[in-house]
């Protein structure tokens, strides 16, 4: 069916090329079938030239009706249809004089036909050149509403690779607020290799934001690095506060899926698991294959969901709601996104994503570093 389709709009490609094929090969076929019906009835072939003149007649007005169409064609219904009935009557009478007059003069000579007698073939004209009209819009039409349809396509397309760019960049401003800040207090207190360690950890961090495609895949396992140089931004502010553990099983790491979804889960987890508790917080990801299916689960020991923690949405306007976007762009309704409680404490978040394997998939060790291919500063 793709296939066929594919060939229709290749064939309609050059519109022009396709009209001149169908307009021979149309009235060819007609030539043939009219001789052919006159020989097997018996006319002989002094019915053949009465028949090529007549096809040449409505090849060239058809022609004609083809150039006026053109002209109408966008207009609005009623002037449409309208016009057309005008142009249709009048290049269905001039037709069966035409044929009438090419009978009596070649066929039958001593036929003299007079006034309504030329209208004598309006039946034949009136379904011959109503098929070509109707052929004519029915293919221009199907042609307009595709070439409406790859328009809105590309509109579509273009709304939702902005919409997911937007969503992608849409960091928390607090994070590079507090990271610059974190920067300059180390360099007032000429700690100058931690603020160097800091600073290319944002480097590299900022390139894996910026550089890729908003709709780029990429697999678990180069998530869980770009995760990573965002932890040790993080842990040299909270330092031993801030606990990152990893457990992936094979072949979960060559899972594909969106860049950055899981940063701001772990952001959302620092802001409120890490950040409100003296003693800091564990934040774990977990990620299995079950069937068909990629289950990832960020669980933190923080306070779990009570009224400091919204269950959409980070103080940011973004967090949890820009997931929940991002899956949907990605995968519509063939996925899960959910928050439950983490026992004894704490909050899970699972997503629930097809599996698709990348080709090339990167091991993700236990301390949360991949072989995937993201620099890591010395």
């Amino acid at each position: 069916m793709a296939l066929r389709g594919l060939r229709r709009q290749a064939f309609f490609e050059d519109k022009n090329r396709a009209f001149w094929l169908l307009q021979s090969g149309g009235w060819a076929s007609y030539l043939v079938l009219r001789a052919l019906g006159g020989l097997a009835n018996r006319m002989g072939l002094t019915f053949i030239l009465p028949t090529i003149i007549v096809t040449a007649t409505g090849f060239s007005l058809t022609l004609l009706m083809a150039a006026a169409y053109r002209r109408i064609i966008r207009m609005k219904p009623v002037f449409v249809w309208t016009l057309t009935l005008v142009i249709l009557s009048l290049a269905a009478a001039l037709f069966s004089v035409l044929e009438v007059w090419a009978h009596a003069t070649f066929y039958d000579p001593r036929w003299n036909p007079e006034g309504i007698e030329f209208l004598g073939a309006i039946l034949l004209s009136v379904s011959v050149l109503g098929a070509w009209t109707g052929l004519y819009y029915g293919i221009n039409f199907f042609l307009l509403l595709a070439a409406q349809s790859e328009r809105m396509l590309k509109v579509a397309a273009q709304a939702n690779a902005a919409q997911l760019a937007m969503l992608r960049y849409q960091l928390n401003p607090h994070f590079l607020f507090n990271t610059l800040n974190s920067i300059s207090t180390l360099v007032l207190l000429k700690q100058t290799e931690r603020a160097n360690a800091m600073l290319s950890r944002l480097s590299s961090f900022l390139r894996y934001t910026l550089v890729g495609e908003p709709t780029q895949f990429v697999t678990l396992a180069q998530e869980v690095q770009a995760l990573k140089l965002y932890l040790d931004i993080e842990r040299m502010r909270f330092e031993e506060r801030l606990r990152f553990a990893v457990n992936v099983a094979a072949p979960a790491d060559q899972g594909r899926l969106p860049s950055l979804i899981l940063q701001p889960l772990v952001e959302n987890a620092i802001k409120y698991a890490v950040t409100p508790q003296e003693e800091g917080a564990e934040i774990t990801l977990d990620a299995r294959v079950s069937g068909d299916r990629l289950v990832i689960n960020l669980a933190d020991t923080g306070p779990g969901l009570n009224d400091a923690q919204p269950k959409t949405t980070s103080s940011s306007g973004v967090g949890l709601a820009n997931v929940r976007d991002r899956l949907a762009q990605a995968f519509g309704p063939d996925h899960r996104f959910e928050l439950s409680p983490n026992h004894p404490v704490g909050l899970i978040v699972t997503l629930d994503i097809p599996f698709q394997p990348s080709a090339t998939g990167g091991a993700i060790l236990a301390d949360g570093r991949s072989g995937a291919a993201i620099r890591e500063p010395a």
